[in-house]
């Protein structure tokens, strides 16, 4: 059975029973944007901020393991997906990110889609990023944050930061003169990630690159990747916003590449110990049975 329902004026959901509970699907108006978001599942809130060219669904097989727990939101990032932007040549800031994190869990929460508190959050790599915005610019609004991988080069000390910035901004030059099948191998070296080594749980089906995924990759790289590089993040303001931040990296991912050094600096800022998750950067996808049992783990006691 699905409902319809208009919430407010900004917000509106559809709610679908199915044989595994409820999927509300919604879209919320934001400056600049149209956000679409996805609700699964009963439990604490526990909002997922995906990865570069991720958008609501691809976090489908984990959503899948956490849903018994965990009341789950997913998000097209704005300008990826079903997510419009009023103005599609313009990228956005990591703060106007955060801000889309901000209303939309506001907007759910007023409507009573998301009744009771706290939320809690897994944000990876580009959304362990948002989160840590989030956690600075929205006190109160993330109870605990896991940061899995951020690709903040402001958590690194001069001149690995600058290092780091001008890898971006390589790889954007690489991607305007030679495409997505140039600038990928380059992607994946920069975050250690194999391509030739598929490590990934059995029975997986692999999202394939299709007109939507390319077209994400696409703003990703273009406008993305110039968000990190001019980012504004405030590394001292992090050990002091109340909610509790803790840095993740993945059991594969080489210790000596600039997202596991991300997570390891933030661990030093915040005064947590780093958490190992399974799998490498794309844990979360590539191992969703055994992240979700992780993720268990470390959230055990913080909802």
């Amino acid at each position: 059975m699905t409902t319809t329902m208009t919430t407010t004026t900004a917000l509106t959901t559809t709610a679908t029973a199915t044989a595994t509970g409820v999927t509300i699907v919604g879209t919320l108006d934001v400056p600049g944007a149209v956000l679409h978001h996805q609700v699964r599942g009963t439990g604490p809130t526990l909002l997922i901020s995906q990865s570069g060219e991720g958008d609501a669904d691809r976090s489908t097989d984990l959503v899948d393991r956490l849903a018994d727990s965990y009341r789950v939101v997913t998000y097209d990032r704005r300008g990826l997906s079903r997510s419009r932007l009023d103005a599609p040549e313009r990228g956005a800031t990591l703060v106007e990110h955060a801000d889309d994190v901000h209303r939309l869990l506001t907007a759910l929460t007023d409507a009573d889609v998301l009744p009771g508190t706290p939320v809690v959050m897994l944000g990876c790599s580009l959304g362990a990023v948002i989160g840590l915005h989030v956690a600075v610019r929205h006190p109160g609004l993330i109870h605990t944050l896991v940061a899995h991988e951020p690709v903040a080069p402001r958590l690194l000390p001069e001149p690995e930061r600058a290092h780091h910035e001008g890898e971006l901004v390589a790889l954007q030059d690489l991607y305007r003169q030679g495409g997505l099948g140039a600038v990928l191998p380059e992607i994946a070296r920069t975050l250690g990630i194999d391509p030739t080594n598929a490590d990934a749980e059995p029975g997986l089906t692999p999202q394939p690159m299709n007109a939507r995924r390319i077209a994400n990759f696409d703003h990703f790289i273009r406008h993305d990747f110039t968000a990190v590089v001019g980012d504004t993040l405030d590394p001292a303001a992090l050990a002091h916003t109340g909610t509790r931040i803790l840095p993740a990296y993945g059991r594969t991912t080489p210790h000596t590449v600039f997202d596991h050094r991300c997570a390891t600096a933030l661990a030093g800022l915040v005064g947590e110990e780093p958490l190992e998750f399974p799998g490498g950067h794309n844990g979360n996808t590539s191992h969703p049975e055994a992240y979700a049992h992780r993720l268990r783990q470390v959230l055990a006691g913080t909802c």
